[in-house]
């Protein structure tokens, strides 16, 4: 027969009030009571039942993760960090895609919050940085923390993880500058997105500090997505004085890149260097291997979904937590002599 909360409350010793508060894990129960409860649960292996938690009691037991996202590779490291989170503090996981340009997008946020009952929301880019959806779910007193492209000092309200995008992409282009390379261009993803900007940022302030000065066609605005990369690589292998190197604003977009230049008979690294960035599946499957910036992004999910649970159970977290990304050196890029 299952193993029933009133189990777990006699094999320990202790009423049935007690295990429910340390199962919701209540900050109150003294922590000899709380072994001695954990020990029942474990010996007899007591499931508690999520959804009847959050129905008994006043408190919701699931975290809602929702996204706007093409990059399955992005959405599944998301996903997992923020599960493996979820589980350590006994709570669901409800995963909802959605379209952020959906006109009814803060509409339809409140009110899955409060038909899901969520306890709280992760959310990324492009939704972690729109205004009106974080006044909407303010408007409700909805707990949620937020995903975004910043640095330390950033001035952010609310609960944030900041990823130091810009600093990433100051990393790479130095990787390319140190190579000889001065011909490098750009390949941006949504505009929309703050991740681009702080990615181009960080791209044009590397430029800037080793006194290289960047042509207006160097510069393309696209799309986070390997089609993206493919159309902006074709025009700038067109240039009369095409370049030597190619920044692109994610990995998907470098594949893109490298498939381009592979149809049009570039070298690569050998006639054109190639560097992405996030450092996904995508980067270690092509050939040559991409060299990347490093975005730990399944650490990311759970450190946000921590700090979102810790806060709901009004223990102490940090307001901000900052991610530095880091270069990750492969096969293409490689040294210019000219």
């Amino acid at each position: 027969m299952k193993v029933t909360i009133h189990d777990v409350a006699k094999y320990a010793g202790v009423s049935i009030k007690t295990v429910s508060r340390v199962t919701n894990k209540e900050p109150s129960v003294k922590q000899a009571t709380v072994d001695k409860v954990n020990a029942a649960i474990k010996a007899l292996n007591y499931q508690p039942n999520q959804s009847a938690r959050s129905l008994a009691a006043t408190k919701s037991y699931v975290i809602g993760f929702v996204y706007d996202n093409p990059n399955a590779y992005y959405v599944i490291d998301m996903q997992n960090g923020i599960l493996s989170a979820c589980r350590e503090q006994g709570y669901e996981l409800l995963i909802h895609p959605c379209d952020a340009t959906d006109e009814a997008i803060s509409d339809k946020l409140i009110e899955l919050v409060r038909q899901a009952r969520l306890a709280g929301l992760v959310l990324t880019p492009p939704l972690s940085e729109d205004p009106e959806v974080l006044k909407a779910l303010d408007s409700i007193d909805a707990n949620y923390v937020r995903i975004i492209a910043g640095a330390e000092g950033s001035n952010t309200s609310g609960l944030s993880v900041l990823v130091d995008d810009r600093s990433g992409a100051v990393q790479i282009t130095d990787h390319l500058l140190s190579l000889g390379h001065r011909d490098i261009a750009f390949l941006t993803g949504e505009m929309s997105h703050q991740s681009t900007l702080e990615r181009l940022a960080g791209y044009q302030q590397a430029m800037s500090a080793k006194g290289v000065s960047i042509p207006q066609d160097y510069i393309l605005e696209g799309k986070y997505s390997f089609e993206s990369g493919v159309t902006g690589a074709k025009r700038l292998l067109e240039l009369e004085n095409r370049p030597s190197a190619i920044v692109a604003c994610n990995d998907e977009i470098a594949a893109g890149v490298l498939v381009a230049a592979r149809l049009v008979g570039v070298d690569v690294p050998g006639e054109l260097s190639i560097v992405g960035f996030e450092d996904s599946p995508f980067s270690r499957q092509t050939w040559p291997k991409l060299t990347t910036v490093h975005q730990p992004n399944e650490e990311i999910a759970r450190v946000a979904t921590r700090v979102l649970i810790a806060t709901r159970q009004q223990q102490k977290a940090p307001r901000a937590t900052v991610f530095v990304p880091e270069a990750v050196v492969r096969d293409s890029s490689s040294g210019f002599a000219g």
